[in-house]
């Protein structure tokens, strides 16, 4: 598995909304420390269970339209979609084994 892409508010719906598996979407900034340590958590998930869920991240500082539709007020937000819907909500850096707790049932 590669990098984790960025997806953009001009592909959003494409990428997420329309995808035929799950989809995790990390909200983030370059300014934002904990963004940045939960960053290698969530490339570690993309390499262990990317077959099962889509990982994709959103600058919200490059994409404003799409975390203000979904409410994102505080990053890292972290965001599964299943079937164009908000499955799962995951606000604040968290470790890897409170991320696979959170994520149970999804991957």
């Amino acid at each position: 598995m590669a990098d984790i892409a960025a997806v953009t508010d001009a592909e959003f719906e494409a990428q997420v909304l329309k995808s035929d598996k799950p989809v995790l979407v990390d909200f983030w900034a370059e300014w934002c420390g904990p963004c940045r340590q939960v960053a290698p958590i969530l490339d570690e998930l993309n390499k262990e269970h990317g077959e099962k869920l889509t990982f994709l991240k959103m600058n919200v500082d490059e994409n404003p339209v799409t975390p203000s539709s979904y409410r994102v007020t505080g990053i890292p937000t972290i965001n599964v979609y299943q079937g164009g819907e908000v499955v799962k909500s995951i606000v604040g850096a968290k470790p890897k084994a409170a991320l696979l707790k959170e994520l149970d049932g999804i991957i």
